[in-house]
């Protein structure tokens, strides 16, 4: 079956920014342009929660992982925590000096990720409520900031067209992705915490590897992508774009899945519960959608080794790139019944000699690692040689 339309809610007075669900899927948080959060409740009849209390529009909206906290982050220059029952209590953070666009919960609860307007990326500790440092390289706006699934390290993604990945420790930016040709809207990491992904003015999604630094997907799309948020098996990845569509790509086989119309006007972001059975997406429509995943359970559920693979989409060149941060393979089924037996026929010899090729890559691509390594040992052999010459001839001399 395909992604279906699961609820429909109805109470926000300007476009949503940002959804949200609570770990056990039982409320949805959201927030708007109205300058309001709202908490959703995911049981029928049972009535939703407008909090007030940010001057300006709410940019970002998330869960704690514990379910008991919300942040949120607006034009107000200030973060709020919120205690998401029926009194609404927050409590006030302020450090950055312009818009917030971005909040993020590190996997223990323990730290708070912002970005903001002010180009800077800051952690606060949630218990103490205390702001602890500053990350500041980005030379503007900075549009999203996610801790990795261990908490070491942070992305950070700009309008100054980059993406930066952190060292939560160090506080140092230990690398810069500037392969975007816009603004890059929304950065996350893949659950393995092995690659992110980013997307943005330029219409594109990119995948990177964080061990290796190299990029590894690119999906070139037609409208400006909003947003994006990781299956978490890992192996999809949705999209929301200006075009007023959702786009579900499947990381495996490097292609889109599926189109989904809901939103009239643009849909400005997109979220998986925790275990990836629902999606929320919210648009410039004032709507917050509920989404069913419906995607074949075998897809995720009898996981094999990772695998390597290659992909690159609408005719941009795969040039050997490789998949391997965790994605898993998995038995496609067949997403369009009405082919002529030909056409199946045609389409397993191409992906026979498609295999063989990747196969061939695979090959290719461990042997050139194979002699990054030699080269490494031979270089560090000189070294070797080249600091005892350099002792001998001091001895010589003293």
């Amino acid at each position: 079956e395909d992604p279906s339309l699961e609820r429909h809610f109805k109470g926000h007075r300007d476009a949503v920014t940002s959804v949200d669900f609570s770990h056990n899927k039982k409320q949805l948080a959201s927030g708007s342009m109205d300058s309001c959060l709202m908490i959703w409740s995911m049981k029928p009849q049972m009535r939703a929660y407008r909090f007030v209390g940010h001057k300006d529009a709410v940019l970002c909206v998330q869960f704690s992982p514990s379910g008991h906290l919300v942040a949120s982050g607006s034009r107000d220059k200030t973060v709020r925590l919120w205690i998401p029952s029926a009194k609404g209590e927050s409590t006030v953070f302020k450090a950055h000096t312009a818009t917030v666009r971005s909040v993020h919960f590190s996997s223990d609860g323990q730290s708070l990720v912002t970005a903001s307007d002010d180009k800077t990326v800051k952690v606060w500790t949630v218990h103490r409520q205390k702001f602890l440092f500053s990350l500041s390289q980005h030379i503007n706006w900075v549009r999203c900031a996610r801790f990795s699934p261990d908490g070491r390290l942070i992305v950070s993604s700009s309008d100054d067209k980059t993406v930066k990945l952190w060292d939560k420790t160090s506080r140092e930016c230990i690398h810069s992705f500037c392969e975007h040709g816009g603004f890059v809207n929304h950065v996350d990491f893949h659950p393995s915490g092995n690659c992110i992904a980013a997307g943005g003015t330029d219409s594109t999604v990119k995948l990177w590897d964080v061990r290796m630094n190299r990029l590894l997907q690119h999906y070139q799309g037609n409208s400006v992508v909003n947003s994006l948020s990781f299956h978490p098996s890992g192996n999809y990845l949705i999209t929301a774009s200006s075009d007023s569509t959702l786009k579900i790509l499947d990381l495996l086989e490097g292609r889109l899945l599926y189109t989904l119309h809901g939103h009239q006007g643009p849909a400005t972001c997109v979220a998986f519960s925790s275990d990836g059975d629902l999606f929320a997406s919210g648009g410039s429509d004032e709507q917050v959608m509920v989404w069913k995943t419906n995607f074949d359970a075998a897809d995720y559920g009898d996981v094999v080794k990772p695998q390597k693979y290659g992909s690159s989409v609408d005719g941009t060149r795969g040039n050997g790139v490789e998949m391997d941060c965790g994605i898993h393979h998995k038995k496609t089924k067949t997403q369009d019944s009405g082919r002529t037996h030909e056409q199946q026929e045609e389409e397993t010899s191409l992906a026979n000699t498609l295999e063989h090729i990747m196969g061939q890559l695979d090959v290719l691509t461990q042997t050139v690692s194979i002699l990054e390594q030699r080269l490494t040992l031979t270089e560090d052999k000189l070294k070797e040689c080249l600091e005892n010459q350099q002792k001998i001839i001091q001895n010589k001399m003293n």
